[in-house]
């Protein structure tokens, strides 16, 4: 839940999701028009609280000296606190997950400015036509690079391909490829 809560901020940062507006609500002390994305803030240092306690218990409490040690009962006190900040992350998570919406734009803009995403289906492609080394030609082209569209396409129309299939590649976007995922989660929605 801890790395969840970091997660969510930075995706909000990221824009992937938006949160909605709380009339009335005070935003950011610098920025006005910025909502903080304080409900994952809040349960990132409940948790954070929480389970350090939740280590502490773990680390100390096995342990007795001389079977005659009394700290374990000012120990045992705190357990309540610990689980309290827990219960309180819980319900910082669930409101700041009532908050949320995914950013259909930006994501969809994410998608199309990363074309090496489709170097999976090329090199399907490549190895059913026997092309030599698809694995390392792709690996050159697009490891550790931004692939633009227009790279893409100049990468597609060089291969030695049949034209129907060349097409076909062409037609792909990182947006609309989608391999066997359609299929795949409906298999799993039939077990």
């Amino acid at each position: 839940m801890l790395d969840f809560s970091r997660d969510m901020w930075g995706y909000i940062s990221l824009g992937y999701f938006k949160q909605k507006v709380v009339k009335g609500e005070i935003g950011s002390s610098t920025m006005p028009h910025k909502v903080n994305p304080i409900d994952f803030e809040n349960a990132e240092g409940n948790l954070g609280l929480a389970n350090s306690l939740f280590l502490h218990f773990a680390q100390k409490l096995p342990i007795s000296r001389f079977q005659r040690d009394l700290s374990d009962s000012t120990v045992m006190r705190n357990v309540g606190i610990a689980f309290a900040y827990q219960v309180q992350a819980m319900k910082s998570l669930e409101k700041g997950l009532s908050r949320v919406d995914v950013n259909q734009q930006v994501l969809a803009d994410e998608l199309e400015r990363h074309y090496e995403l489709l170097a999976e289906p090329i090199q399907t492609v490549m190895r059913k036509y026997d092309i030599p080394e698809p694995y390392e030609k792709l690996k050159e082209f697009t490891r550790g690079k931004t692939v633009t569209k227009q790279d893409y396409l100049q990468f597609v129309e060089k291969l030695d391909l049949p034209k129907e299939e060349k097409e076909r590649m062409k037609s792909l976007t990182p947006g609309t490829y989608t391999g066997l995922a359609a299929m795949l989660a409906k298999k799993v929605g039939s077990i």
